[in-house]
Parts: structure tokens; sequence; C-alpha cells
């Protein structure tokens, strides 16, 4: 009989810590050779120009609202220029006692846009709540009643304008765009036609142009004595737009849901529309939950552009504030960061929700 003799079995490594900063920077920064070069790289680009931003931004800044002070040989940024001009940067032409309405209305706007992030308030009475906060929000800053004066929308600008352009037109966009992707695969071709020109044709031409014709052209082509208001004419071109480029994204996704999905609800005898509630658009939004985030990330940008039909959003508004102060006017970088500033940290939080939205339909998709 032969002996078994026992024979060890040779350590093996331990396994890789996948968690904390050690682990992130070697899956991020130094996974292989290609990307630690890269990092090294754009790390010696960094060293090199950081400490001459931090010396002109920090070290030698005026934070004084003093412009000889900022004039001085020597002197570095001048944020001096942002506590002089926050006012007009941040809320336009409003007049100045009566900047509490604009203040309250986009507070209470940007609360109820953080309260309908949070699934714990998904609720039939959330739709109510956006009725009363438009009214409020429109109510408060065009005045006329309870007392308070009339401010024309020709006047509204900085923040607010952006806040509430933004918040309006995706919320606008989004049903529409439901509505052309559907049809763009609808099997009428009357349907599809028409949703195809469309598209097409607001996908043809720059935004600047939509509204241009929207706030220049379209008031000729209405009968005489009638007049919209540029405010409306700018959010429906915005709308209309946004909703061209979203309907696109949204019916990519329809198109990458297997047919299988919609035979299987045809067996189950589901209609056409509580198969597309049910089945189709569930799954082809969650596919597309980044494409559609970044469509509304752009369109919050492109409201930058209503300056050319006098309606000073948060640029515009820094470009008012300068151009007719020549004092300050040498100072336009600092007020462009300030502002560089403020749409990243709405897009930022913006992109981190698509996340978190990914995340939350990932998980679904592992049960």
């Amino acid at each position: 009989m032969t002996a078994i003799t026992y024979q060890p079995i040779k350590a093996r490594h331990a396994p890789i810590n996948t968690e904390g900063l050690i682990a992130w920077l070697r899956l991020n920064l130094f996974g292989d050779w290609k990307t630690a070069l890269g990092t090294v790289l754009i790390g010696a680009l960094l060293l090199s120009v950081m400490p001459q931003f931090i010396d002109w931004a920090l070290v030698r800044a005026v934070w004084v609202a003093n412009y000889d002070v900022c004039h001085a040989e020597g002197a570095g940024a001048c944020w001096g220029v942002v506590s002089e001009k926050y006012r007009i940067i941040l809320l336009g032409r409003y007049p100045f006692e009566e900047q509490w309405r604009p203040i309250s209305s986009t507070a209470l706007l940007l609360g109820l846009v953080v309260v309908s992030c949070m699934r714990t308030f998904w609720r039939s009475g959330l739709a109510l709540l956006w009725v009363a906060v438009l009214a409020y929000f429109f109510t408060i800053m065009h005045g006329g009643v309870l007392g308070l004066s009339v401010v024309d929308t020709d006047r509204w600008g900085g923040l607010p304008l952006t806040i509430m352009l933004s918040t309006l037109c995706m919320g606008m966009a989004f049903p529409i765009a439901l509505v052309v992707a559907l049809g763009r695969r609808s099997n009428l071709p009357a349907i599809r036609s028409v949703c195809t020109v469309y598209v097409e044709l607001v996908r043809g031409v720059p935004l600047i142009s939509v509204l241009f014709m929207a706030s220049f052209m379209f008031p000729l082509l209405m009968p005489q004595g009638v007049s919209i208001d540029v405010l409306v004419r700018v959010v429906a071109g915005i709308t209309l737009f946004a909703a061209a480029y979203m309907a696109e994204v949204i019916r990519g996704g329809l198109q990458a849901l297997p047919k299988g999905q919609v035979e299987a609800a045809a067996t189950l005898g589901l209609s056409y529309w509580q198969t597309q509630r049910l089945i189709v658009l569930p799954q082809a939004l969650a596919a597309v939950v980044p494409g559609i985030m970044n469509n509304f990330i752009s369109t919050f940008k492109d409201t930058s552009l209503v300056t050319i039909v006098s309606l000073y959003e948060l640029t515009g508004a820094m470009s008012l504030a300068l151009n007719g102060d020549s004092d300050w006017r040498p100072f336009k970088i600092e007020c462009y960061l300030f502002i560089a500033v403020i749409y990243f940290i709405f897009c930022f939080a913006m992109s981190r929700y698509s996340m978190w939205i990914e995340k939350q339909v990932n998980k679904s998709r592992l049960r």
C-alpha cells in the first residue's frame, strides 16, 4: 500500500482590495501603462499651470469691491466685481426693491424640482403641486395682483429666467418627445410622415434660428392687433427644439427593445397602449437615461441663447451688468468664472441624479 504524503498548497496572494482610495486610484488612474502614462502627463500639466492659477485666483486676488485696488499693479483676480454686480448678474433688470419676488419664486421652484426627484414624493398630487407652484411663480413674477406692481417679462432675467426656461421647457418637451417617438414608429404613414418631417425640420436648423423665427418672424404672421408675449414664444421655440432631439433619443431606446417583448404582450391580449405603457416604454426609457439627461443638460445651457431676443438670462445679465460700467468691464473673466461655477453646479447635480437613476434601473434588472 502506497503511503500518502501530505504536501501543503502554496500560499496564494491576498485578494486585491476593491474599496477605498487606493483601489479607486489603481482602477481609474493606474489600471495599465497607457492609463498611468496619461495620468502622469495630465498631472504634470496641472502642476505646471495650477500654481500660477492659484496665485492669480487666491493669493493676489482682490476680494473687496474697490476698482482702484483691482486696477493696481500686481493685483490678481478681482472678485470684488462679483460682490458689486451679483444682484444684476443673478436677477437681471428686475426692480431692485421688488427682488424678493424672483428670489422666493425661484427658491420655491427649485425646491419643487428637488422634491420631484425623490421617489418618496412620486404621488398623484405632485402634478397638482407643479400647477400651484408654476401659478405662484408667474403670478408673483409678473404682479398686477395682491397689490404687486406689474413687471413685464422683458425685465425678467438672471438665474430665475434660466431656471424657469429650462424647467418649463424640459418638462413640456418630454411628453411631446414621447408622442413623436411613438409616431415615428407608427404603422400609419400619415402620422409617421408628420413626425419625421417635424424632427428633420427642427434638427436641420440651429436653436438660434428657431428663437429668431419665434421672436421676430412669427409676429408678422399673426392677425392685425394680435400679439403674443416674447417669453411665451421663446418657451414654445425651445420646447419644440428640445422635443425633436429628445424624440430621437427615445426612438433609439424603442428600437433597442427586442421584438419578442411586443410579441409576448400581444399573446397576453394587451392593447397597443397597454403594451407601450406597461412593457415597451419602461424598458426603453430606462435604456436611454443617459441620453435623456444629456438632452436636459444641453437644454439648460442653451437657454443662454435667449439673449439674442433681448431676454437677459444668467449669461446675458452678466454682460448687461458690465457693458454699461467701464470701470468693471475689464474683469469679465471673473464674472464668467462665477457663472461657470453656477452652471457646473446645476449640470453636475443633474449628472449625478442620472447616475442614481441608472443604479436603480440596474437593481431592478438584477432581480
